[in-house]
């Protein structure tokens, strides 16, 4: 089970996916402004970072039509299969693969993108945020919690009820991975934060730098 964003890539995904396109459609640039109740509520406690990832599309994305956006899609993730992607992360991937092992793509970016990279990348299963569509209109809203700390662990769960006698390896790179990296037969903490290898050699968990 490998996170996305800082594992397997070298940085976040969403943010420059959606400025990319803001950048390619620039008269949709002033919509950014409608994120910032979201994330005045965020500072305020009165919001969590699911709250803003979704103001955050609906105010950048929503209203796109479903052509233009697979358009981008195809164009953005050539690139970041292109430059990307870390070496030692695909490497990985690959000795799973080469052993027979089932490769689960778990990741709090957006269905937007991130099952078609992972079948790039050939993981069977995809687990990510989705977001919401009215017929062929992106809407931005969210349509599953997000993906992220605890809702990993409850994910990680439900693949362990459905895979009742497998060993379990997952890769994270941040402090909200340590949750379901703890979990894990074989964890494994990726460049990590500070703050996440302390925590890591707290728990025990092996850390590695993938470049």
């Amino acid at each position: 089970m490998f996170d996305l964003d800082g594992t397997i890539t070298r940085r976040d995904t969403l943010l420059p996916y959606v400025l990319g396109f803001l950048w390619r459609h620039p008269w949709r640039l002033p919509r950014m402004l409608g994120v910032l109740p979201a994330c005045l509520d965020f500072v305020l406690g009165q919001a969590d970072q699911g709250d803003v990832k979704a103001a955050f599309l609906h105010a950048t994305l929503g209203g796109v039509v479903r052509a233009p956006l697979q358009h981008w899609t195809s164009h953005y993730l050539r690139h970041l299969l292109a430059r990307g992607i870390l070496q030692d992360a695909l490497r990985r991937i690959e000795h799973h693969r080469r052993s027979g092992d089932y490769l689960v793509l778990l990741s709090a970016s957006t269905d937007l993108y991130v099952p078609e990279l992972a079948v790039a990348l050939g993981f069977a299963e995809t687990i990510c945020t989705g977001v919401e569509w009215r017929d062929d209109v992106l809407i931005g809203y969210l349509t599953t919690p997000n993906r992220r700390g605890q809702e990993k662990v409850r994910c990680f769960e439900r693949l362990r009820a459905r895979h009742p006698n497998r060993r379990f390896a997952a890769y994270g790179n941040a402090g909200a991975d340590i949750p379901h990296l703890r979990m894990a037969d074989r964890p494994l903490l990726v460049n990590g934060s500070r703050s996440a290898r302390a925590e890591a050699r707290r728990l025990g968990i092996p850390q590695a730098t993938w470049r």
